[in-house]
């Protein structure tokens, strides 16, 4: 499918995103939570709209990675038990051919 040009308002601001049709749901989801999180700052941030936004960020950031991993979902933690997995089974494998 094509993408299309969706218009979104993040602090009275608009911008045009390219987005596929299948995610503009979430991203629409996602322009909440900024919006959100901009306002929860911009009562405790005297300083600039960049620095507003880098905590922004860093804080849905966080939290992606706080549900994530409570999700269950630890990317290298999973890559390391498979990596000690496969040397398992390479050992294992390499006794069973010493037996034959």
């Amino acid at each position: 499918m094509a993408n299309e040009t969706l218009v979104i308002q993040i602090m009275g601001r608009d911008y045009q995103v390219s987005v596929k049709p299948e995610e503009k749901e979430t991203l629409q989801a996602a322009v909440v939570m900024v919006n959100d999180k901009l306002q929860q700052l911009l009562g405790k941030n005297s300083s600039g709209s960049e620095s507003t936004a880098v905590m922004c960020a860093l804080m849905i950031a966080h939290e992606a990675v706080v549900a994530q991993r409570m999700a269950g979902v630890d990317i290298p933690a999973y890559r390391r038990r498979i990596s000690a997995m496969a040397e398992k089974i390479d050992k294992a494998s390499a006794i069973q051919e010493k037996l034959f």
